[in-house]
């Protein structure tokens, strides 16, 4: 295990009713005016944002509001919060609604205090000195930022989607209510657990050797995404199995099992190049992309994928041919994913093998190669896109 120093100070409220508590906890963490950062007409139309009002009003703390953040979000919207929040002299940003939600008031967040432009941030390695504090009031359990430093953004002009991070992002406090998941669709509540599981995998396949205490912890989050997402998807309105999905989301990805080791990231690189370009679910996306990452990289480390297989799969360890194995535990998460309704390939997906040149420009590696489990050049990465567009069962 690598030394390693773990922060993760976001104060999360969990449980049925826990949005009625919200402006409490802005008051808390010193927020005086907020910005209401929300998304489509869905959190109005279930009364969730009329009841975050309520909070806020009983409370004395005024709000202005920006609804409108769409899947992938766009810094147009972002530049929008920006301005909005200087001229109201807001000083607190309560996201609600999902991940897209979380990572625009994110971008808006470091950007307020920024005389330059926010997107610095994302299209180069500068430092995050200063950012408005964040509260969240989640409503989809996928992308982990209600407890983690990270946020992912689009950029309109050439649809490029990049990340930045920071502790400073790490929300305030986040409300956890899993009754507000259960109206989600199945594709997205699938979505969502998809991103869930690649967040542990980026973290699962490490070149560091003993690390079995997060191991370990990486594979119970697993094991309960692969029990209880068809539970979700049967019956929507399982709150035990929406409370487990819910927690399993956070711990997924404010890295307490990724701690010590290293880690990987390429497969979240790759495919933030397809809901790029084609405006796809990032979940969706993972789910073409992961296990066409894992069936070229396997052999870098073919037991640990073989542990993969048995201890998450319940394969049966081929001593003889742990290569079997490994290939097995493969196959088996891709047909997880099938069932649960997501695509396993680019047709599946609405993405075309012929565009492979162009998102291997995008991901704009050139003559270079990226780092993680296994470094991957320009001409590796086509290959992982070639594998997850001809991808069958």
């Amino acid at each position: 295990m690598e030394n390693f120093s773990f922060y993760s100070p976001t104060e999360f409220v969990f449980g049925k009713g826990t949005e009625n508590s919200c402006g409490e906890y802005v008051k808390k963490y010193g927020g005086s005016k907020v910005l209401i950062h929300y998304g489509s007409g869905s959190a109005v139309k279930s009364g969730l944002l009329a009841r975050v009002k309520d909070s806020l009003n009983k409370c004395g703390i005024p709000y202005v509001e920006l609804g409108g953040v769409k899947p992938n979000p766009r810094d147009t919207l972002i530049y929008e919060g920006i301005k909005l929040c200087r001229d109201e002299k807001v000083d607190f940003i309560l996201s609600v609604g999902g991940g897209s939600c979380i990572d625009s008031s994110k971008g808006i967040a470091l950007g307020v205090p920024y005389d330059g432009d926010f997107w610095d941030f994302y299209s180069t390695d500068k430092e995050v000195k200063e950012a408005l504090p964040i509260g969240t009031v989640l409503t989809i359990a996928a992308a982990g930022s209600e407890g983690s430093g990270g946020s992912v953004v689009t950029k309109e002009d050439g649809m490029l989607k990049r990340d930045a991070g920071s502790d400073l992002l790490r929300p305030r406090f986040s409300i956890l209510n899993p009754l507000l998941t259960c109206t989600l669709p199945a594709y997205q509540t699938a979505c969502g657990a998809t991103d869930i599981m690649a967040h542990v995998f980026e973290r699962y396949f490490t070149n560091t050797k003993e690390v079995e205490i997060t191991d370990r912890l990486c594979e119970a989050v697993l094991l309960t995404m692969v029990k209880e997402t068809p539970r979700v998807i049967a019956d929507p309105n399982n709150y035990e199995a929406r409370a487990n999905i819910m927690w399993a989301g956070t711990v997924a990805h404010n890295d307490i099992v990724g701690v010590g080791r290293s880690q990987d990231w390429n497969s979240h690189g790759i495919e933030h190049e397809l809901s790029g370009l084609y405006d796809c679910a990032h979940g969706a996306g993972l789910a073409v992309i992961m296990p066409a990452w894992m069936e070229f990289v396997y052999k870098h480390d073919v037991m640990r994928f073989a542990q993969m297989a048995v201890r998450v799969w319940g394969c049966e360890m081929n001593f003889e041919n742990p290569e079997e194995t490994a290939l097995k535990g493969i196959a088996c998460f891709r047909k997880f994913l099938h069932e649960i309704g997501m695509p396993i390939n680019f047709s599946e997906l609405g993405a075309k093998e012929e565009d492979i040149p162009v998102l291997v420009e995008k991901f704009g590696l050139g003559d270079g190669k990226t780092g993680g489990f296994v470094a991957l050049s320009s001409e590796d990465v086509a290959k992982i896109y070639g594998i997850a567009a001809k991808a069958t069962l």
